[in-house]
């Protein structure tokens, strides 16, 4: 999870809004919306993928790799030296612009489904000084914003009408209506949480050549 019990608590969240195990279920609910919206998943998992060569001497992956512990090739262990394989992952820094492993010295994934095995740590971290990095500030307050937008209290009508307000456009107070804005905001809507989004919109998974 990208936000703990401890730091909710920190926001102000009492046992009498929340226990703790109502809250590690809305942060792991939290931590799961984030993944599925942005593409990625943002702290460390252990995780062998079985991927298809394509002939080239790059692989692009789906997700950045912390730490490799096995690439083989049909089945077949290959080594993963600094040598003989360039590492595009994690923690990420600038210049990042997606994550592949690549050969050295004319070696190529070869074409198949599936044939290339690659065991790792994953996951789209940034750096702190630590070998697998952090979880980038930004999506760890999304995840606690999320959290908090979940207890509030969303069937009280001056609640629904402040998360509705950055679309409305016009409103006419006699006949008590608003019309909904159709055009996409500055930033495009994710969780339907316009702050939750600012925080994730720099994260979203770009097209990738080549991964799913």
């Amino acid at each position: 999870m990208y936000a703990t019990v401890a730091d909710m608590r920190a926001e102000g969240v009492t046992p009498a809004m929340a226990g703790d195990t109502r809250l590690a279920l809305l942060l792991d609910e939290a931590t799961r919306t984030i993944d599925r919206v942005t593409g990625w998943h943002f702290e460390p998992r252990s995780a062998t993928l079985h991927l298809d060569g394509r002939g080239t001497p790059s692989l692009w992956l789906p997700v950045p790799p912390i730490r490799l512990y096995r690439l083989a090739l049909h089945g077949e262990d290959v080594s993963f030296s600094k040598e003989r394989l360039v590492v595009g992952g994690a923690p990420v820094s600038p210049g990042f612009d997606g994550p592949r492993l690549t050969f050295r010295h004319g070696r190529v994934f070869p074409r198949g489904e599936g044939n290339v095995t690659v065991g790792a740590r994953w996951g789209y971290t940034e750096a702190d000084g630590t070998p697998e990095g952090r979880t980038p500030p930004a999506i760890r307050r999304a995840c606690m914003l999320l959290v908090l937008r979940s207890l509030s209290p969303l069937a009280d009508e001056a609640s629904l009408e402040e998360r509705t307000r950055w679309r409305v456009v016009e409103e006419r107070t006699r006949e008590q209506s608003y019309r909904l804005d159709t055009v996409r905001p500055a930033v495009r809507p994710l969780t339907g949480e316009p702050e939750v989004d600012t925080f994730l919109a720099p994260y979203v998974k770009p097209p990738l050549p080549g991964a799913a």
